[in-house]
C-alpha cells in the first residue's frame, strides 16, 4: 500500500473561490490559465497546487469531471507537483456533496474544512465514515482550522475517534474574506497555543490574507511550518505593492525559505565547531 503524501513547504493557492478578472488580470480561472500557472509556479519553488476549478461563467464548483480533467492536465505539464483539491463548500455545497466529490474523484489530497464537514454532533458519524475512508486509500487530508476553537474541536473529534490522528495535516487561516482584512504574524500565536490540545503534533501551513502574508508566512517558516501562498489569499507583495503573478509571490517566499535555511545552516555550524 502506497504512503499518504506529504505536503511540501510551499503551497501555491492561485485562485480560490471568489476572486476573479477584476481583482486581478493574472488570477487564472480557465483549465489552461491554471496549468499555466501552475507550471510556473512549480519552476518558482511550490512544490503543490491548492486546486480550485471554476465552471464557464467563473463560478466556483466541485464538478469532479472538470477537476479530474484539470489535474490531468497538470500532470502532464509538470508531473511532480502535487494537487490538493479543495472541497469549499462556499455557502454552496452540503457535506454529503463535498464528500461525494472526493469519494467520486479519488484524488491524492484535499482539504478540508472541519466546520463543514463536522458543525456539530449530528454530522459527526458520516465525518468520520469519511475521514476513515480517506485514510484507507492514502488520499491527504489537510483540515482548515479557522480559528483556535476550530483547532480544540479538531482535537476533540480526534480524542473521540472521528478524525484519525495518523498523518495529522492542518492549515491554520489567519483573517477571513471580508472588507479590509489584514492579518499579521501576531495571528498564529492563538493556533500555536491552542495545538498543545491536539494528541499529536501535526504536520502545520499557514495561509495568510492581505498585505501582512509575506510576514505572516515568514513566521510561520521561521516557527517550523509550511506555507500556502497565493491570490486566493493575497495579491499584494510584502512593499504592499500589488504582485504581478502569483509566481512572483512564490518566488519571494521562496527566497524566505533559501534565507531561513542559510541561517539555520550557520547556526548549526557555529553550535557545532563550539562543541
Amino acid at each position: 500500500m502506497s504512503s499518504t503524501p506529504v505536503l511540501p513547504r510551499i503551497m501555491i493557492a492561485p485562485n480560490g473561490a471568489r476572486r476573479v478578472k477584476v481583482d486581478h488580470p493574472r488570477l487564472p480561472m480557465s483549465p489552461e490559465e491554471i496549468v499555466a500557472t501552475a507550471t510556473a509556479c512549480y519552476a518558482a519553488g511550490a512544490g503543490a497546487i491548492h486546486l480550485h476549478v471554476r465552471d464557464a461563467d467563473g463560478q466556483h464548483v466541485l464538478d469532479a469531471k472538470l477537476y479530474r480533467q484539470v489535474i490531468e492536465l497538470i500532470g502532464a505539464a509538470v508531473p511532480d507537483m502535487l494537487v490538493q483539491v479543495t472541497t469549499e463548500a462556499v455557502s454552496t455545497y452540503k457535506p454529503s456533496e463535498q464528500m461525494a466529490l472526493v469519494r467520486n474523484l479519488q484524488p491524492h489530497a484535499i482539504s478540508a474544512a472541519i466546520r463543514e464537514l463536522a458543525p456539530h454532533a449530528d454530522a459527526e458519524v458520516a465525518a468520520a465514515d469519511f475521514y476513515d475512508w480517506c485514510a484507507g486509500r492514502n488520499i491527504a487530508v489537510q483540515h482548515i482550522l479557522y480559528d483556535a476553537g476550530d483547532v480544540r474541536r479538531l482535537a476533540d473529534l480526534i480524542i473521540r475517534g472521528v478524525v484519525p490522528q495518523a498523518d495529522l495535516s492542518v492549515l491554520y487561516v489567519l483573517g477571513r474574506y471580508s472588507v479590509g482584512q489584514e492579518s499579521n504574524a501576531g495571528d498564529l500565536r492563538p493556533f500555536l497555543e491552542a495545538a498543545s490540545a491536539l494528541p499529536v503534533l501535526p504536520d502545520w501551513m499557514v495561509c495568510a490574507f492581505g498585505r501582512g502574508e509575506t510576514e505572516a508566512l515568514s513566521a510561520a517558516l521561521a516557527a517550523g511550518g509550511k506555507v500556502r501562498v497565493g491570490f486566493e489569499n493575497s495579491l499584494w507583495n510584502a512593499d504592499g505593492s500589488l504582485a504581478a503573478s502569483n509566481e512572483q509571490r512564490v518566488a519571494a517566499i521562496a527566497a524566505i525559505v533559501r534565507q531561513q535555511d542559510a541561517e539555520s545552516a550557520v547556526v548549526t555550524e557555529e553550535g557545532a565547531h563550539r562543541g
